[in-house]
C-alpha cells in the first residue's frame, strides 16, 4: 500500500531542548519515535556514529534518509557507496551550484541521476535556492529534459527567491510541472519575505492556503504514479537560526519560536491533509 510517512529533520532538531538544555541525541530521537514520526532525514552518520544511530533507528524501525550536498560526479558515487553500506531508505541531494547552468547543468544532473539508478536507493534533486535548481525557470527546463529527474519540493525556496506574494495563482503553470515529479515534500511555509514562518504564524497567513493546495497536488500526482509499497516522505522542516526568526535579548539571540511545537503542529496538519485526499 502507498502512503505518506511524516519524518522530522535532524537539522531541524539542533538547539532543541526545554529549560535544562538542549536534549541528547538519544532524547532527541525518543521524542520524535514518541510523537509519532515514521522516520528522520539527517546527514549520513560519521563513522564513529553509526553503531548509535542504527541501534536507534532499528529499535524504534524508524526510516532514514540522508542530505547529500553535490558539486561532482566523484561526490555523488562517495555519498551512493556509503549511503547504501549504511542501509539509507531515500537520499535527498542538494546539487551545487547555483552558477551551475545550461548544458553544463543538465549534464551534472544527468551524471548523477544515472548513477543513482543503478544503487537502489530512492535519489530525489531538491528545490532549493543556493543551488543548481535556484532558478525556477531553469529547473524547469531540467525537468522537461530528465524524465527521470525526482524532486524534493520545497517551494519555499521559490516563493522567497521570486518574493511571490501577490497573484499567487498565476505561479500555478510554473509550479505544476514540478509537483509532477514529487518525490517528497519538505514542510515549510514562507510568506515570500521570510524563509520560514511560525505555524502559529503561518496557520493565520494567505499562504497557507496557497501551500496547501500545492501539497495537495503534489501528493495526488504522486499517489496516482507511485510504485506499489512505495512511500511519500513529508518532511517537517523548520530550521534552526538564522532561518528562524530571533530576536536580540541580554547580548544574544533568541528564537521568538518553539520549532518543536511547530513541527508536532505541521505533522498534525498534513496528516489531516493527506487523509482527505
Amino acid at each position: 500500500m502507498n502512503n505518506m510517512e511524516v519524518h522530522q529533520s535532524w537539522w531541524a532538531m539542533r538547539q532543541i531542548g526545554d529549560k535544562s538544555g538542549e536534549w541528547s541525541f538519544e532524547e532527541k530521537i525518543d521524542r520524535i519515535h514518541a510523537a509519532g514520526f515514521g522516520g528522520i532525514l539527517g546527514r549520513l552518520p560519521a563513522e564513529a556514529d553509526q553503531s548509535s544511530w542504527r541501534t536507534k533507528l532499528d529499535e524504534y524501525k524508524l526510516r532514514f534518509g540522508i542530505e547529500a550536498f553535490i558539486h561532482n560526479l566523484n561526490e555523488a558515487e562517495d555519498y551512493l557507496s556509503r549511503a547504501q553500506y549504511f542501509g539509507v531508505d531515500y537520499i535527498n541531494a542538494q546539487v551545487a551550484s547555483s552558477f551551475v547552468t545550461g548544458e553544463q547543468g543538465l549534464s551534472l544532473l544527468a551524471g548523477i541521476l544515472d548513477r543513482a539508478s543503478c544503487s537502489g536507493i530512492p535519489f530525489f534533486i531538491e528545490t532549493h535556492r543556493g543551488r543548481i535548481t535556484q532558478d525556477l525557470l531553469r529547473t524547469l527546463e531540467y525537468v522537461q529534459q530528465l524524465p527521470q529527474m525526482q524532486l524534493t519540493i520545497d517551494l519555499s525556496h521559490y516563493v522567497l527567491a521570486g518574493e511571490m506574494y501577490r497573484n499567487v495563482e498565476t505561479i500555478d503553470p510554473y509550479f505544476d510541472p514540478l509537483l509532477k515529479r514529487t518525490a517528497s515534500i519538505h514542510g515549510r511555509i514562507s510568506n515570500g519575505q521570510q524563509i520560514q514562518l511560525d505555524m502559529n504564524e503561518a496557520m493565520r497567513h494567505p499562504m497557507l492556503n496557497h501551500f496547501t493546495r500545492w501539497w495537495e497536488q503534489g501528493m495526488r500526482y504522486w499517489r496516482e504514479s507511485a510504485a506499489p509499497n512505495a512511500f511519500l516522505p513529508f518532511v517537517c522542516e523548520f530550521g534552526p537560526p538564522d532561518y528562524t526568526i530571533t530576536r536580540y535579548d541580554n547580548r544574544e539571540f533568541v528564537e521568538t519560536s518553539d520549532r518543536w511545537q511547530a513541527a508536532l503542529q505541521m505533522k498534525r496538519f498534513i496528516e489531516q491533509i493527506w487523509n482527505r485526499i
